[in-house]
């Protein structure tokens, strides 16, 4: 088994817990001989990230956490803005300040519960949502996805991306998603990148 290591940059709360999971569960089905050591993500608020060197700054904490042979992967909400455009503007920012360093971006459009939306039949049951649970039209188009999942709740509970994200990402069917979530294939491509 080869050991990989990906540092991960998430801006919610939800995905310092779920990403780890994520990514092994990628990296199992992208190549299992493969063992991927993640990290705690590194936390940064999409504000903070976006703004005049807060791309600069978490990859250089990253890299003085975990050296330059690890990946970063940068992993934030699209919300309205356009994924095409914003990914590749962050890897831009990044390779500038650390060209040392193998960065990608996943813009996940529109949230990263979208990629959950796109499998929506395999989380039937699963957290307190509903049996059968049916995926939206076009996943990524729902501006609040974690409303989505609320509303599809029959155990009365809100969604909480603290207690539930981490939970749903261990269990979402990745093929599914990938399917019907362009920026979740994004990932998957990313992510082999990134793995070499």
């Amino acid at each position: 088994m080869t050991l990989v290591r990906i540092a991960t940059v998430v801006e919610g709360q939800g995905e310092v817990a779920a990403m780890p999971v994520l990514l092994r569960r990628l990296a199992q089905q992208i190549d299992p001989q493969l063992y991927v050591d993640s990290p705690r993500p590194h936390r940064v608020p999409r504000g903070t990230l976006l703004r005049a060197g807060g791309v600069e700054t978490a990859v250089a904490t990253l890299v003085e956490q975990v050296g330059t042979s690890a990946g970063i992967l940068m992993v934030v909400d699209a919300d309205d803005d356009c994924p095409a455009k914003l990914g590749p503007a962050l890897v831009e920012r990044a390779r500038r300040s650390r060209s040392d360093v193998n960065t990608a971006a996943v813009i996940a459009n529109r949230e990263f519960e979208a990629w959950f939306l796109a499998a929506a039949p395999s989380l039937a049951g699963q957290r307190g949502l509903a049996d059968p649970l049916h995926r939206p039209a076009d996943p990524e188009v729902p501006r609040d996805c974690k409303g989505w999942l609320s509303a599809n709740r029959v155990d009365g509970r809100a969604y909480k991306p603290a207690s539930d994200q981490a939970a749903l990402a261990a269990v979402f069917d990745l093929a599914m998603a990938r399917e019907h979530s362009p920026s979740f294939d994004k990932l998957w491509r990313d992510l082999t990148g990134l793995l070499g």
